[in-house]
């Protein structure tokens, strides 16, 4: 193979009958040769290889013997079915970047493939025919951000092994596209968040339940990507009589008998109001004998059963902030340790106490007794207007008028009994038509003091001045006249005042 580069000294010996690669300053490109195997003999200067489009089968131990710059490591649309261990050995090891392994034949992730390159950032399994990817397949990657595994056959995929400590640099997590059928929530709850907030979950074979719609749902109000640029392909499965697919977010009736509460209980922050109990789970993936600790925001360390004043522990690893304050706002920490297996994981939830203020307390009396008192204040008013009798108020004096002194404007029969003062004397003192002005003011009556069958009788020499007043002993018979009215008619009112 020969060599058509710039320092044609430097890869003279990497040349073969048949074809050549192209080599620049530090990159070498033999893609579409036919390659079978790795070639044996690749120029050391090489920084970026590019071994794609050809018919490689396996990484044979050494394939990469002698390349300590390799930074970029390209093997797309191969054949590859596996990778031995020890293929990177010798290598540019910590140096190495990217490596893609896309549209090849690898059935399933072992965990030896990458232990040789701790220092991947990159790493591109897409379009495989993935089934399975062990658990320990990418431990090593601390300095991995970003993995790519979409369309592949991968049936479920080991979420517990990514945590903070073991990957804190990853940010993208792509596992579209295969046939996931169903998603282990606390494990997704438990990832970095980073780690959510980069993880592609799209086009699988999700069956629609409340736990998935939950998920989705968070990570649409959160803002994330995965959901921001491909809302409509997020779908699930629908079976039983009426067998289908749904596109989450266009089938809220289909979940909206769905109780969202358990989802809330794994997220990484929550908030309580001042005075409120607050239980924190400590979510971890390991089970048999297994012992818990926390880490309280003032870095206390507490072990059940707690410290025996604010917080309380259980065996399960449950924490709960008996009543919270102010001061126990932060981060606490959880660690899960299994002594047995020798593993361990970590768990942080943020907590906020929300203060407490005392307009909230009155909040009720301002609504509710506030508009019982309003109306009860209103019906008391509507009952005084109803049934209390106007006080009594002495007439005012007037001036005699000239007009009154005139013996044809005497008031008529039947003026003691209205008793009405007007600032004008009627115009007419007798007859059924006469008219009274209406300007008109009422006297309550005082007892008269002697009685004769059951009738009022005036008393003598008794007489007021004015017009419209009581009448002297001189009217006595019109007096007498008005006395055989039974009933006493008021002019502000159609009900009349009966008299004794």
């Amino acid at each position: 193979m020969l060599c058509l580069q710039v320092d044609v000294d430097a890869a003279a010996s990497f040349h073969t009958k048949r074809s050549g690669c192209l080599c620049t300053a530090d990159i070498v490109s033999c893609t579409a040769f036919g390659l079978q195997r790795v070639p044996a003999e690749i120029p050391v200067f090489a920084v970026t290889l590019d071994l794609s489009h050809n018919q490689l089968e396996q990484l044979e131990a050494g394939s990469f013997t002698g390349l300590v710059r390799l930074e970029t490591l390209r093997l797309a649309h191969n054949q590859l079915t596996g990778v031995h261990s020890g293929a990177f050995r010798n290598s540019s090891g910590t140096l190495l970047r990217h490596l893609d392994l896309s549209s090849n034949q690898l059935h399933v992730l072992e965990q030896h493939y990458f232990q040789e390159l701790p220092g991947l950032e990159e790493l591109l399994l897409f379009n495989n025919r993935i089934v399975h990817v062990e658990s320990r397949a990418l431990a090593g990657l601390t300095n991995l951000r970003k993995a790519y595994l979409s369309h592949n056959r991968l049936t479920d995929f080991p979420f517990f092994s990514i945590q903070k400590h073991s990957h804190p640099l990853l940010s993208l997590l792509d596992l579209s596209s295969n046939r996931l059928p169903k998603l282990p929530l606390e494990d997704i709850s438990n990832l970095p968040p980073a780690v959510q907030a980069g993880l592609y979950l799209h086009n699988n074979s999700l069956v629609c339940e409340c736990s998935t719609y939950g998920l989705f749902r968070f990570w649409k109000q959160r803002g994330f990507d995965s959901i921001r640029f491909f809302q409509q392909e997020h779908i699930c499965l629908v079976y039983g009589r009426q067998r289908g697919t749904l596109r989450v977010f266009q089938s809220g009736r289909y979940f909206e008998n769905c109780n969202l509460t358990a989802l809330k209980e794994q997220q990484s922050s929550v908030s309580v109001k001042a005075g409120k109990a607050l239980l924190l789970h400590c979510l971890t993936s390991l089970s048999g004998s297994v012992t818990f600790l926390w880490v309280a925001p003032n870095w206390e360390y507490v072990v059940p059963p707690g410290n025996n004043g604010s917080l309380k522990m259980f065996a399960n690893g449950s924490l709960e902030i008996m009543a919270a304050r102010e001061q126990d706002s932060g981060i606490y920490w959880c660690m899960a340790l299994d002594r047995q297996q020798q593993r361990n994981e970590t768990w942080e939830v943020n907590v906020t106490v929300v203060p407490h203020h005392d307009r909230d307390a009155h909040e009720p009396f301002n609504t509710g007794f506030t508009t019982l008192l309003g109306c009860v204040v209103s019906l008391v008013l509507v009952l005084m207007y109803l049934y209390l009798t106007p006080c009594r108020c002495p007439p005012c004096p007037k001036a005699r008028s000239p007009a009154t002194a005139a013996p044809g404007n005497e008031a008529g029969p039947g003026s003691a009994q209205s008793s009405i003062l007007t600032p004008t004397p009627p115009a007419t003192t007798e007859g059924p038509g006469r008219k009274v002005s209406t300007n008109k003011h009422v006297v309550f009556l005082e007892p008269i003091r002697e009685q004769q069958n059951g009738r009022l009788r005036a008393g003598q020499g008794v007489g007021l001045t004015g017009s419209g007043l009581l009448i002297g002993a001189e009217q006595q018979p019109r007096l007498h006249r008005a006395a055989e009215t039974d009933s006493i008619m008021s002019v502000f009112s159609d009900t009349p005042i009966m008299l004794p």
